[in-house]
């Protein structure tokens, strides 16, 4: 998820879509091109920053215990090379965090201010100097604010989260400068008054454009000096409650203890990783609420009442979020109010790919028609399944079907169904060789090369990471240098806690015409070795892996001139389809082969076992898309002026779970306060992970189903969708990589194929 509003893409994880959750500052002057990319929304846009390199001098990080050795071979030449770019320094004090803080907002006010002094005549698009003002505000800054979510040291996340409020408050109140607003609109009406906008190429106006949409969504085009001053409050309040949430999701770090008889059913290799204790003559099993801990027990144990307990104190591990999150909804509602938007969905939507939350509601509402009869089939075949089974084991037999049952009864499903053993299947993917396995099919696609940073080089922010030097494929200088990759996969106190990718530099064009270079880092949390095993990951972990990877090259193989534009900087509702896409690579033989090495033996996956995983895809859809339409509903219906003030929002959780998701709960537990995504950048937005199915549906049956592994495909890919980031508009890149208007009917063939499918759902 993202905590702003650009930094952090957010991503579900597993199988189908995804099931589950999911640097150095340069200081040269800016000429402007410049004016026209200020935006201040959040903290600015969905946008990518990096850390600068006045700190404290590198040195080399030990390793860890966790560190793996990917044995990348690359050519001595490549190896040999030098980034143009020198990698950041993650060494930084809470000190240098303050200081650094303290100086990017005083160096980017000050070029606000000397915008605001120029005479209106020279007011243009070659005097002004925004653009990569803003960038270098937000390169600087964006790692500063990441410590928050990866650094094991407190004092390091406190002065972390410290900085992101500060810049948070400063982005508000200048966002909301009339001064430089009208700086801005008068830069825009000289241009076309000279005849200068006709000179300008499509991605400068695209800036322009852009600019001036800003400062109206800011509230700067609103009459009454009393209704601008009353926005800044509630932005202010809007962002604390919002880090609060945030800081409270990242630092959970609950515990539920079972016996080893409740946990039967939970594989050995599993129930080994936890902390054991002993209370009395009871040995006691502790459950961390972190995804390789708990979903082996909604998934695995037998006992319903374990299930039951474990899904409850799930729901229940951020009830303290449950005021932050009233908190932001009611000062949304507020905000829009006074931005003369009819709903904040409506405020949100106006700049993603659906246009309104009319359109967003309609998507859900038809895609629901399509599913509801196969998740109603769905529902009916697992409860017969829990009746057979709780028979079988002496349990009392009811016709409800809770979400405890969920995970349970579609795992018991596939493996009686399919003869398929997760378990098994988890055994072929071995962190060691998946990891490296996806990175060279990704390098061989997209014609690229990483090179591990390793000895005195080597700089990350936690002995668990590795960092990498990305180059073009044929690079023999400093110009085939791409950027920067940190890897940081395996769960630890206090870090984020799921699937992530942040933008952390932008790749752009510098004032004197060189090129700034991206870095992109993912955050994961994938299971760690044992003592009986190595660290292995189940499909569904490597399906998000690969998933993952491609944000990172979104990130990476970008090439725009303006920071704004760079990478992941596309529509919301856009920004998955690229990932959903290249998520069918997990489902074709060939690259199952490719990734797969079985701990013990070193052999693949068979024939037969692939066969098996790839039928599982489509088992049980019905009810995993009805779940993903609960979390957009739920999303869309808070941000809409359909419900009263008062709501009682844990009632509507689970009241809605139960009519959409069609799996029933108990006791009503706070799970909106797991809900990450609604403060993160989501909010009216996480309809997107649907919308953008139908897109990556698209893309990959038009183009890549021929070949997945076609260098030249990839190319097509690189070219029309990645190059180009945010610098226009997302429907032209997908009409040039499609050569045809998109359409929703590989999307909706997909599923209602697997609803004529009576054998297996």
């Amino acid at each position: 998820m993202n905590i702003i509003g650009r930094r952090l893409l957010p991503c579900l994880a597993g199988r189908v879509p995804n099931r589950g959750y999911i640097g150095v500052a340069t200081h040269a002057r800016p000429g402007i091109d410049s004016l026209l990319s200020r935006t201040r929304q959040g903290r600015t846009r969905l946008g990518y920053r990096h850390i600068t390199t006045t700190s404290t001098p590198r040195h080399a990080s030990p390793l860890s215990d966790v560190y793996i050795d990917w044995g990348f071979t690359t050519d001595t030449t490549m190896a040999s090379l030098t980034p143009p770019q020198p990698p950041p320094s993650w060494q930084h004090t809470v000190e240098d965090i303050e200081r650094l803080t303290t100086e990017a907002l005083a160096r980017n006010k000050q070029v606000s201010d000397e915008i605001v002094q120029l005479p209106e005549d020279k007011l243009d698009f070659n005097t002004l100097a925004l653009a990569n003002a803003e960038t270098e505000f937000d390169i600087t800054l964006e790692s500063l604010g990441f410590y928050q979510n990866v650094s094991t040291n407190k004092a390091l996340r406190d002065a972390s989260t410290k900085s992101e409020e500060r810049t948070r408050k400063f982005a508000n109140q200048e966002s909301m400068r009339e001064d430089l607003y009208k700086a801005k609109v008068t830069a825009a009406a000289n241009l076309r008054k000279t005849g200068a906008w006709e000179t300008l190429s499509a991605e400068q106006k695209r800036l322009v454009d852009k600019m001036l949409l800003d400062g109206k969504r800011a509230g700067l085009a609103l009459e009454r000096k009393e209704e601008k001053e009353k926005l800044k409050g509630l932005r202010d309040e809007l962002s604390d409650a919002c880090l609060k949430f945030t800081q409270n999701f990242n630092e959970e770090n609950g515990r539920i203890t079972f016996t080893r008889e409740q946990l039967d059913g939970v594989p050995e290799d599993v129930i080994s990783g936890y902390t054991q204790r002993t209370e009395g003559d009871k040995v006691l099993y502790e459950v961390t609420f972190k995804t390789p801990d708990i979903f082996p027990v909604f998934k695995y144990a037998n006992d319903p009442k374990t299930r039951q307990a474990a899904q409850e104190a799930f729901d229940d591990r951020l009830a303290n979020n449950v005021e932050y999150l009233d908190a932001a909804i009611r000062l949304r509602r507020q905000m829009a109010e006074i931005l003369q938007y009819d709903s904040w969905a409506d405020y949100i939507t106006e700049v993603k790919m659906v246009k309104s939350a009319a359109n967003a509601k309609q998507f859900l509402d038809e895609l629901k028609r399509h599913l509801d009869p196969l998740g109603i089939q769905e529902r009916a075949t697992l409860l017969a399944l829990k009746k057979e089974e709780h028979i079988k084991r002496g349990l009392p037999i009811d016709d409800n079907f809770y979400i405890w049952d969920y995970r349970y009864y579609d795992r018991l499903y596939v493996e009686r169904n399919l003869s398929l053993d997760d378990s098994l299947v988890k055994e072929y993917f071995p962190v060691s060789v998946v990891v490296p396995a996806i990175l060279d099919i990704y390098q061989n696609l997209l014609g690229v090369r990483f090179v591990e940073v390793k000895g005195d080089a080597r700089d990350v922010w936690h002995p668990d990471v590795q960092q990498f030097a990305v180059w073009e494929k044929d690079a023999k200088d400093e110009s085939g240098f791409v950027g920067y990759c940190y890897l940081d996969l395996f769960p630890r106190d206090a870090k984020y806690p799921h699937a992530a990718v942040w933008g952390l530099f932008p790749g752009y064009e510098l004032a004197d015409g060189k090129r700034h270079y991206p870095l992109t880092a993912m955050v994961a949390n994938l299971a760690k070795s044992t003592p009986e095993r190595p660290a292995l990951m189940r499909h569904d972990d490597v399906t998000t892996f690969f998933h993952e990877m491609g944000h990172v090259f979104h990130g990476l193989l970008s090439r725009t001139r303006y920071g704004r534009f760079h990478g992941m900087t596309v529509a919301r509702d856009f920004v998955e389809a690229p990932s959903q896409m290249l998520e069918n690579w997990c489902w074709e033989p060939e690259v199952l082969k490719k990734m797969s090495s079985h701990y013990k033996t070193q052999e693949p996956l068979s024939d037969d076992l692939i066969a098996k995983v790839i039928q599982s895809r489509y088992v049980n859809v019905g009810l995993f898309y009805l779940r993903q339409l609960f979390f957009a509903n739920f999303d869309l219906s808070v941000h809409n002026n359909s419900l009263d003030a008062n709501t009682d929002y844990t009632k509507l959780w689970n009241e809605l779970r139960e009519q959409i998701s069609l799996v029933q709960g108990d006791v009503y537990k706070p799970g909106q306060g797991t809900f990450g995504h609604i403060v993160g950048g989501y909010d009216a937005g996480y309809y997107g992970y649907t919308y953008s199915l139908v897109f990556a549906a698209d893309m990959y049956a038009t183009v890549f189903k021929k070949a997945p592994l076609d260098p030249e495909l990839g190319k097509l890919y690189r070219d029309k969708i990645l190059l180009v980031g945010g610098s226009r508009d997302d429907m032209d890149s997908l009409r040039d990589f499609l050569g045809r208007e998109p359409n929703p009917k590989a999307f909706i063939n997909e599923i209602e194929q697997e609803s004529t499918k009576p054998s297996s759902l």
